[in-house]
């Protein structure tokens, strides 16, 4: 087989990015559509804890295909100072990445919101290079979130940039129940 065979039949490393809204939905997205083929996917959402998102309870109905682990806290990380417990979980998700991608267990890891974690200085871009250079080729893992690095675009396969033309949210609109969150 060659190589560019080899690698449509492996998992590949995809990011979704920019400041438009729609990273996590289409992570979810896929790990939707791989729920309908008997894939299994771990999202392992950096900088978010104890706030109930929809995606919670969709991962309940869709076990044994989805599971979702929050790590984070329900306040918003200060960039220019973030808390030390922020520092403290975000090394923790990135640890627990290591693990699932290791264990095998899934087709699908998506580090949610890892772009964010890493341009707020939680976790350091060379850790997260090493964890994408150490994924078991069988497994496709996504990194979402704002901010993607330079060095994180050139290791992965497929790089998505969501662009914001226009939010409800400026004319006032907060997030909806269901809808973004």
């Amino acid at each position: 087989m060659s190589e560019d065979a080899e690698k449509k039949q492996c998992g590949l490393v995809q990011v979704y990015t920019g400041n438009g809204k729609g990273k996590t939905t289409a992570a979810l997205g896929l790990a939707l559509r791989a729920a309908g083929h008997g894939k299994k996917t771990c999202v392992i959402q950096f900088m978010k804890g104890e706030i109930y998102y929809g995606e919670l309870g969709a991962a309940n109905m869709l076990s044994p295909y989805l599971d979702i682990v929050q790590m984070g806290r329900p306040d918003f990380v200060n960039k220019n100072n973030p808390d030390p417990r922020d520092v403290r979980l975000a090394g923790e998700a990135l640890a627990l990445a290591r693990d699932v991608l290791a264990a095998r267990k899934y087709d699908i890891v998506v580090l949610d919101e890892i772009n964010v974690a890493l341009d707020f200085g939680l976790i350091e871009t060379d850790d997260v290079i090493a964890l994408i250079d150490k994924k078991p080729a069988e497994t496709e893992l996504v990194l979402t979130g704002r901010y993607a690095k330079k060095e994180i675009i050139e290791r992965a396969d497929l790089v998505t940039e969501m662009t914001e033309i226009k939010h409800p949210y400026n004319a006032g609109v907060e997030a909806r129940i269901g809808i973004e969150r």
